[in-house]
């Protein structure tokens, strides 16, 4: 007799994978679940929708500039993924920035879930110009 988790495994390894979001690395299941993890960890102050915070390229009173946008606009394009997970991960302290480390707090996965919600805001055109740094 075969067990109900028998079954569940069967019919998983029978399911053909989710297909890519055309033209881009990541999977619409992957933009769904990272809009979960930025509203949650990155909206309050990347903006709801990425769009980072207003006069994003000058300094505050403290020196520091205030988190850019992520949704195409600024300048999160010209860093391949491996560089955009460290960020998330390691925080930006150790580039001069302020943002937190998220180490501790998101996985590998869900590091990568969070880039694909917030490049799936990019136009084509610059997600092209991505996709050519992150070949380099």
């Amino acid at each position: 007799m075969i067990t109900g988790m028998l079954v569940t495994a069967l019919q998983a390894a029978c399911t053909p994978a989710e297909e890519t979001v055309p033209g881009r690395w990541y999977t619409q299941t992957q933009v769904e679940r990272g809009r979960l993890i930025f509203a949650e960890q990155c909206a309050r102050c990347h903006g709801e929708n990425a769009e980072g915070t207003r006069n994003w390229r000058e300094p505050d009173a403290t020196g520091n500039y205030p988190p850019p946008p992520l949704n195409g606009s600024a300048h999160a394009w010209h860093h391949p993924l491996p560089v955009l997970a460290r960020v998330i991960e390691k925080g930006g302290i150790p580039l001069g920035g302020v943002m937190p480390s998220f180490s501790g707090t998101l996985d590998r996965d869900q590091i990568r879930d969070t880039i694909a919600f917030f490049q799936d805001y990019w136009p084509d055109d610059i997600y092209a110009r991505w996709a050519e740094v992150n070949r380099r």
